[in-house]
């Protein structure tokens, strides 16, 4: 058993170790964040009380504002907890301060007792030792852009849900709809929807308010029109067909004012001296207007990356923003979005490899502007189907995800434009990788490969 002389000893030579530490940034605080209360940290000797409560108001964080700055403070540091830290963080910016967002994952407090004045003190002594780094966070004007992109998310989500209301309503009055419409809330689907909720019940006259493009033909629509108009299930239909033209005009109106916002962010080139490349070939989703916005915000059209269209590129510009420098490689880059394996070795064993799990809306999109690559004939949609083939379909997914990001990232930093491959050239290049490789084999164990000419493959 120890004695106590030797439990001091050891407590002495721990205080000392740690008062040869380096202080990275001795004018720092700490916060620790709570719904209803903050909890902040200043270095010992700058104010009677080191560590002090304030509460959630806009006085309270006015004053804890003032607190740091008769304290000499700095540069703060405060973990990323829920949206609790928006405030005090856009205040704290605002008023002048060096404000450090931190993953929870770097301020993990060593295990004993837990209390809110030990965390922010914990979170201020790891700052000032420099211990801490910040996470990734884009400037204010492209957060603006963010917050409506979000929004705009949600707001989509909420029609998709009435959609599923309005499909469920005419499957229960057995008018099967969606058997001869590919889409319900199609141009077709809404007009006929609107006519049943005005008292139409004729099937022939419902089925004329079908366009002309839809492959059905109008005996067989009017044939999927007739069924149990109930009471309940007709009002149910109308309550999700108001709420879900209130949420197409709502859209609108985001829409709106993402467009005003994107005038309003700084270009990065002057069409006029540099004009945006001519697609080889256009996409009939992306509005002309739109990509030129892109083109002038972002510096270079990321839009003539495959699987790239107008919902990535708006991603990329409001989650991230234009410039990267804050990376230091792709492969940071890769690993911010949690697109790379996450090793994981102890004692000389891989534990692990998977992709760490992340919440980034840019690498989901990334993932469906993937898969919207199987049938493409370019590099990248060969790349896609080796890689599903060989890896699983969702791994697929991630490695073409991943590859993705980086042609993106080279994009943004070295400005310049995409060059397109053709499939014939990728797999002209894998064949050559593939056989080095095995040259490089057969060297090793002293061997050497010699080509049949009548079986090897041609490769154009």
């Amino acid at each position: 058993m120890p004695t106590s002389s030797s439990r001091t000893k050891k407590r002495k030579q721990k205080v000392s170790v740690e008062q040869d530490w380096p202080l990275i940034h001795p004018d720092a605080a700490g916060v620790d964040l709570g719904s209803r209360e903050h909890w902040v940290a200043v270095p010992p000797g700058r104010a009677a009380q080191s560590v002090r409560r304030f509460g959630t108001f806009t006085p309270d964080l006015e004053a804890l504002a003032q607190w740091l700055r008769e304290c000499r403070i700095r540069t703060v540091a405060m973990e990323a907890t829920g949206v609790y830290w928006i405030p005090l963080f856009q205040l704290l910016e605002r008023q002048g301060f060096t404000v450090l967002l931190v993953n929870a994952r770097q301020i993990k407090n060593v295990s004993g007792r837990k209390s809110d004045v030990q965390d922010c003190q914990w979170i201020q002594r790891l700052h000032s030792y420099g211990l801490l780094g910040a996470s990734f966070r884009p400037a204010d004007a492209y957060c603006v852009m963010r917050s409506y992109l979000r929004y705009r998310d949600e707001l989509v989500a909420g029609r998709g849900t009435q959609t599923q209301h309005m499909q469920k309503a005419l499957t229960q009055m057995n008018v099967q709809l969606g058997q001869v419409l590919s889409d319900v809330n199609g141009q077709s689907g809404l007009a006929i929807i609107g006519a049943i909720l005005q008292g139409e019940r004729n099937p022939l006259k419902l089925a004329g308010l079908a366009s002309v493009r839809v492959k059905a033909s109008q005996e067989r629509i009017a044939r999927a029109l007739i069924g149990d108009y109930r009471a309940e299930h007709l009002f149910q239909l109308k309550i999700a067909f108001e709420l879900y033209e209130t949420y197409a005009a709502k859209i609108a109106e985001c829409e709106q004012e993402l467009a005003r916002e994107l005038e309003r962010l700084p270009d990065r080139v002057d069409p006029n001296v540099k004009p945006l490349p001519a697609r080889a070939q256009p996409n009939k989703n992306l509005e002309e207007s739109l990509r030129l916005g892109l083109y002038r915000k972002l510096g270079v059209d990321v839009t003539a990356v495959e699987g790239i269209g107008a919902v990535a590129a708006l991603t990329l510009l409001t989650e991230v923003g234009p410039d990267l420098s804050r990376f230091k490689s792709e492969k940071h880059f890769a690993s911010w979005l949690g697109l790379c394996p996450d090793n994981r070795i102890s004692g000389g064993k891989v534990l692990s490899c998977q992709t760490r799990r992340v919440v980034n809306r840019l690498s989901d999109v990334l993932r469906l502007a993937a898969t919207t690559l199987e049938r493409s004939q370019s590099a990248l949609g060969a790349y896609y189907r080796r890689m599903k083939a060989k890896l699983g379909a969702a791994p697929g997914i991630t490695a073409t995800a991943h590859k993705l990001a980086r042609i993106l990232y080279r994009l943004l930093k070295h400005g310049e434009d995409y060059v397109r491959q053709g499939m014939a050239d990728y797999e002209k290049k894998h064949h050559q990788r593939q056989l080095n490789h095995l040259n490089k084999l057969a060297a090793s164990m002293g061997y050497g490969l010699v080509q049949n000419q009548t079986l090897a493959p041609s490769v154009s």
